[in-house]
């Protein structure tokens, strides 16, 4: 019995690529982890190795083509009756469950699994937040079922298809494995074994920041190629932007990296954009599973984020030698500066705040001293210096520390900063910050004076070099060049360095360099390009 085997994800944003070449042909036996097809995406030349034995059966295209993530490849003959067989054991593993991955009844409804896809590069387990369904509801493809939590985010899982939801194999605060099943739905319409044990391998590889439409299993009709630069939305979701005649391109999406969900179309098409029911679902709070309560103590387990964080700062802390650097800066012309942009550019909906302009003078900065943008290796015999400016901001949310981070800031206008900021602060607080926001930091500020506090000794953001704490804002009284007492505004900047290749005279003259850029704001317009 054949099945197909799914594209899987082959570098992070990718969604289609080109067949370079079949390294077999239909009717090879092939083995687990051979070389079947070279693959050309937009980055690099891949090769795709087979899952498991079998015989090729279809191959769906030809040298030349295009085809896309998360779609049959090629159809394989494993030599095994029941194609689901694997998927059901591993069900009973972990979700104990004693039916069937596939239950055909006469009415020609079809119970099949959803297997929890890939949720983030790493990531192997998630935690269950909130179910958005119950047993017995009917859900529709594309809607939210799901909170989960990584280590690194807040994620909502959609559907895959419509149906009535049959089983929820794991209840709030219990710990679900990617590739395994999450929840079983019976879909109404005689779908066969054969398609539900094609549908479950699909499921596996589908993901929640990327749905598309998949052809059925045994046609050799290569899918239309994805087209890159529109907006991510599923097939569901594209067909009610058509049945409300909205462009998609023009909807906010409130999904992971993006994703356009069936509530935004709706709220674009009312005129209301804000999309009230996903900022609800994305401000629920993880619950964390605890223990009963006894002799007024609690104990409940570090997971998530938390965790993350925990073990970042444990191997930073271990393995770089922190120095501290701190001086107090005037903010008092730049602070005037950012009021008078504020009320400027509040009509056209941009948020300008002082961030944009901590990064930017930050940034200005890094380019005399491009060894505070440059990171060691752990051996400590190299140094890697990067030409972007990616500058982290650490935001406080009630899932943990985050630090999305600013790309290329070199090239970006204050203004462009600003919207920047905007966007990340507001899907970190919300817990789904994309994981390309994530990655690629070169170094990061830390702004602990928005809760309070002056002075801080920042931890590292590993691998990078350095961290910044930005305490609060004062009125103290200060000499002008007269001698006479005023009130200036003031703020405290705390410096850690790796001490490795940073030293104390680096820090303080970099420093120094990025105090003259904040304290006169016109000296930061003749150092831009």
């Amino acid at each position: 019995m054949s099945k197909d085997f799914i594209l899987p994800d082959i570098g992070e944003g990718i969604v289609e690529c080109e067949i370079v070449e079949w390294l077999v042909k239909e009717g090879d036996t092939i083995k687990e982890d051979q070389a079947v097809v070279d693959v050309m995406t937009d980055k690099a030349l891949v090769q795709i190795p087979a899952k498991e034995d079998g015989v090729v059966a279809k191959l769906y295209y030809a040298k030349g083509d295009i085809a896309k993530v998360h779609e049959p490849l090629f159809a394989i003959d494993s030599g095994n009756d029941d194609a689901g067989t694997a998927a059901t054991e591993g069900a009973k593993e972990t979700a104990k469950k004693e039916q069937p991955e596939a239950e055909t009844e006469g009415s020609g409804s079809t119970v099949t699994d959803f297997i929890l896809p890939d949720i983030g590069e790493g990531i192997v387990e998630c935690e269950i937040v909130e179910w958005q369904v119950k047993e017995g509801d009917t859900i529709e493809e594309d809607q939210a079922v799901v909170d989960v939590m990584t280590d690194k985010a807040l994620v909502q899982i959609p559907a895959k298809e419509t149906g009535v939801v049959e089983k929820l194999y794991y209840k709030q605060g219990d710990i679900a494995k990617v590739h395994e099943p999450l929840f079983a739905v019976r879909v109404a319409g005689g779908a066969s074994s054969d398609t539900s044990s094609a549908d479950a391998v699909s499921a596996k590889q589908d993901s929640s920041e990327t749905s598309v439409s998949k052809p059925a299993a045994g046609t050799s009709e290569a899918p239309e190629p994805a087209r890159q630069g529109k907006a991510i939305a599923s097939p569901a979701v594209r067909r009610r932007a058509r049945e409300l005649d909205v462009d998609l391109s023009k909807v906010a999406g409130s999904g992971a990296k993006g994703r356009v969900m069936k509530e935004d179309v709706e709220a674009f098409a009312s005129g209301d954009q804000s999309s009230e029911t996903a900022t609800r679902k994305a401000e629920s709070t993880a619950a964390a599973s605890t223990t009963p309560a006894t002799g007024n103590t609690r104990v409940e387990p570090i997971r998530g984020v938390k965790a993350a964080m925990a073990k970042q700062m444990m191997k930073s802390v271990s393995t770089i030698p922190h120095f501290t650097y701190a001086d107090e800066f005037d903010l008092t012309n730049v602070i005037a500066l950012q009021k008078q942009l504020k009320e400027r550019y509040a009509d056209k909906g941009i948020r300008i705040t002082m961030m944009p302009f901590f990064i930017k003078a930050l940034s200005l900065a890094l380019k005399e001293f491009p060894v505070m943008n440059a990171q060691v290796n752990d051996d400590c015999t190299e140094i890697t210096y990067f030409d972007d400016h990616n500058i982290g901001m650490a935001v406080d949310t009630k899932i943990g520390l985050l630090v999305p981070n600013v790309k290329q800031v070199q090239n970006k206008s204050i203004i462009e900063v600003a919207q920047e900021v905007t966007r990340l602060t507001q899907a970190a607080r919300e817990g789904r910050v994309a994981q390309e926001d994530m990655k690629g930091g070169t170094i990061s500020i830390s702004n602990i004076g928005v809760i309070g506090g002056t002075v801080a000794t920042p931890i590292i953001n590993k691998p990078e070099a350095a961290i910044v704490a930005l305490g609060k804002v004062q009125e103290l009284p200060r000499f002008d060049a007269q001698g006479n007492v005023v009130a200036r505004k003031m703020m405290t900047a705390s410096w850690s360095g790796d001490h490795r290749i940073i030293d104390g005279g680096t820090i303080a003259r970099f420093n120094k360099l990025w105090q003259e850029f904040l304290e006169d704001p016109t000296s930061m317009l003749v150092h831009m390009s």
